[in-house]
């Protein structure tokens, strides 16, 4: 399937789109008002390009129908619910059939071995297990790889450092921010990546930079893959990067991928950059319909060295809602990561504090020294502000606040690292 010619592939997807309309428009009353209300009832789909006539769902139509307003399936038929990690509002929920687990297994397997996964591998799995996906969704693809899982969940850094060496593991799951924050700790606790037998990081749930991906192979000595999902869609299992790191390979017999101008909603060509809408074709617990994910990036139709021939998502270029509008200009966390990770004396933790003065969103970004008797040399804390000022000029185009802290003193996340405190409304 990995490697399927193009056509074929086409063939399967409408198949499977039709099934998923027909299941959708019998059992989903939401749906049914949707597609009746642009004239598409499942016998009018005759081929792919008649999926860009069906509406969108967001996010706020799960939150609407909470908890199984959207659920294709009976209760009897679901045998796991999972929710959204959002800290606000009611949690989107999503359920899954025994067949849903089954595909979900597959996919995050096929992604796993891509990336350089074997049965000989023991892999750490720091994600917080619950109702969050990541865990899950990593754990069963490991398990259906034939590798060793140890489910440590997120947390108690300590620990897990002397698992991951008394173990032997060789892969590690879990956020970027997260993998970070062990790869500090290993090091207070004198141990050095030498003293591991770590190879390859598994990364995800939240956006990064290349400079971060560069700063975790570094620090852990390791191959870093990014993997891409989401709760609303399956979890982790959409798409996933191969050793060569050229972009993540979508499960396209899953899920058939669209770009999209995020204020027009017109459908982009391969190369453009929009927002991503996916529309799942296999799932039988809460399938969805050209879901909009508020993530940005484009689609590489481009052959990749490993052979496979579906089509890859470039890097997430962060979200649309997370877009910052400063002084005119739009600014994503993510570019400030890739301004300030790597400097010297810098660690990679961050945050960016938006204020408002007069009638203009204002941005300050604080970062963490790696030595805090910087602080007392005022010459060279100058010197190394405006440093960071040009660097993030550059990238961004504005001058920005830059405040410089001790050590340790941005708060580590076990999970998404908050990036970004807005305090316009205080």
């Amino acid at each position: 399937m990995e490697r399927i010619d193009r056509e074929d592939l086409k063939k399967i997807q409408l198949e499977r789109l039709k099934k998923t309309v027909e299941r959708c428009y019998h059992n989903v009353p939401f749906y049914k008002e949707r597609l009746d209300s642009v004239g598409m009832t499942p016998e009018k789909f005759t081929s792919l390009d008649d999926l860009k006539e069906i509406p969108f769902t967001t996010k706020a139509d799960i939150r609407d129908h909470y908890p199984y307003g959207l659920f294709a399936a009976p209760m009897k038929e679901i045998v796991r619910l999972h929710a959204s990690s959002g800290t606000t509002g009611k949690p989107t929920v999503v359920g899954y059939t025994r067949n849903d687990l089954n595909m979900w297994a597959e996919a995050m397997a096929r992604l796993l071995v891509a990336a350089g996964l074997t049965d000989e591998d023991i892999v750490q799995v720091s994600f917080g297990y619950g109702l969050f996906t990541g865990a899950f969704g990593l754990h069963y693809g490991i398990e259906n790889v034939g590798a060793t899982v140890v489910p440590t969940s997120s947390g108690n850094t300590e620990k897990q450092i002397m698992l991951m060496k008394d173990f032997g593991t060789t892969a590690l799951v879990g956020t970027p921010s997260y993998a970070i924050h062990m790869a500090e700790v290993a090091e207070q606790m004198g141990i050095k990546k030498e003293d591991l037998k770590l190879r390859l990081g598994f990364f995800g749930a939240e956006a990064s930079t290349e400079e971060m991906r560069a700063e975790l192979e570094k620090r852990w000595g390791i191959l870093a893959t990014e993997n891409y999902g989401m709760s609303e869609l399956v979890g982790p299992g959409v798409a996933g990067e191969c050793i060569y790191k050229k972009g993540m390979h979508i499960n396209e017999e899953l899920f058939i991928p669209e770009i999209i101008d995020p204020a027009t909603g017109e459908v982009l060509p391969y190369g453009e950059k929009g927002e991503v809408v996916v529309t799942t074709i296999c799932k039988e617990g809460i399938p969805l319909l050209r879901y909009r994910t508020k993530d940005i990036t484009y689609i590489i139709d481009e052959p990749c060295e490993c052979g496979r021939t579906t089509l890859r998502f470039h890097k997430m270029q962060g979200r649309s809602d997370d877009m910052l509008i400063i002084k005119g200009v739009n600014v994503f966390p993510s570019q400030i990561e890739s301004a300030i990770t790597g400097t010297s004396g810098i660690s990679p933790h961050y945050q960016l504090i938006v204020t408002k003065e007069g009638y203009f969103d204002a941005l300050e970004v604080v970062l963490e020294l790696v030595d805090g008797s910087l602080l007392n040399n005022y010459k060279e804390l100058v010197a190394l502000e405006r440093s960071i000022k040009h660097k993030i000029r550059t990238v961004v185009g504005i001058d920005v606040k830059i405040k410089l802290v001790n050590p340790n003193t941005i708060e580590r996340s076990q999970g998404k690292a908050k990036r970004v405190v807005d305090l316009r409304n205080q």
